[in-house]
């Protein structure tokens, strides 16, 4: 049995709501994970007002660091673009500059998508929270769009530059099925049709 309240912010800097679970089965330990946008943190129930605040902090404040670690450091659109430029170097030797590189919260269907007409591409901002290294993939990926705009062998060639893009497939894949999205959704590409941005 558990029993739910709500603060604004228990683990410090941020503007993350937070849910706090009171757990009958918990004994000692407390957890904090990401949920729908909140940290929800389940502590046990019989815990005091005073040690219930400072293990609240402490959880949410070890989550962040987690998931600080795992970000690419691309939280803006400069940082990203920034980093888009970066693994043109690497991968195509420059030959892909795109003119801008945002985050689009209007992309609920794919994870990425590229205008090579315009330069631009848009990345998810449900990328936010993966590994860095998801993130890379799924920028090579809309990065050789600029170069070739199909999904041509060319292109394909272009992509598997990437050393992880195999493994990265995979966790969109994962991450889609977990999401309860069709099979087949680790393409950065797939999804509906149409632009969207």
């Amino acid at each position: 049995m558990a029993t739910a309240g709500r603060s604004a912010d228990p683990g410090g800097p941020g503007d993350d709501e937070v849910e706090i679970r009171r757990s009958t089965r918990r004994k000692r330990t407390a957890s904090a994970v990401r949920r729908e946008g909140r940290i929800v943190v389940s502590v046990p129930a019989g815990m005091g007002a005073d040690s219930e605040r400072r293990l609240v902090a402490q959880v949410v404040a070890r989550l962040r660091r987690a998931e600080q670690r795992r970000r690419p450091g691309a939280t803006t659109d400069e940082a990203l673009h920034a980093r888009a430029l970066q693994l043109s170097r690497t991968y195509f030797r420059g030959s892909a500059v795109p003119t801008s590189v945002r985050w689009s919260a209007r992309q609920q269907q794919r994870w990425g998508s590229c205008s090579p007409a315009e330069g631009t591409i848009r990345i998810s901002d449900r990328l936010a929270q993966v590994p860095g290294w998801v993130l890379d993939y799924v920028l090579v990926h809309e990065l050789a769009h600029l170069v070739h705009a199909d999904h041509s062998p060319a292109f394909a060639a272009l992509v598997a530059r990437y050393p992880r893009a195999e493994r990265a497939r995979g966790f969109l894949e994962g991450l889609s099925h977990a999401r309860g999205e069709p099979a087949g959704a680790g393409d950065p590409d797939d999804g509906a049709e149409g632009p969207q941005d």
